[in-house]
């Protein structure tokens, strides 16, 4: 199966087209093109570069899992769960103006 991917033009965003031809950023929302939907796969990536407003348009391949999308490839499972790296507080300054290392 298919989902078509790309970032949007005003906020980097990463979104995905969903059944009803809107770009939305859950993942989950895809619509899931079959074999037999490369037609209208092709006519909605037509559609959506005549709007120059979706960059990087990309067709992933994914599977559903426990009835869940997950994207074959690594790299757009990234895209869809975020960074891969912790996301730390900010170190605020200690009373004599030092932050830990």
């Amino acid at each position: 199966m298919d989902i078509l991917t790309g970032n949007e033009l005003t906020s980097g965003a990463t979104v995905y087209l969903d059944a009803k031809g809107q770009w939305v950023e859950p993942l989950q929302a895809a619509r899931l093109f079959g074999p037999d939907e490369t037609e209208a796969r092709d006519a909605a990536i037509a559609a959506t570069k005549a709007t120059m407003r979706i960059l990087s348009l990309e067709i992933e391949k994914v599977s559903v899992k426990n009835g869940k999308i997950v994207p074959d490839r690594l790299r757009e499972r990234i895209r869809a769960d975020g960074s891969t790296t912790p996301v730390f507080d900010r170190q605020h300054l200690d009373e004599d103006g030092h932050v830990s290392i």
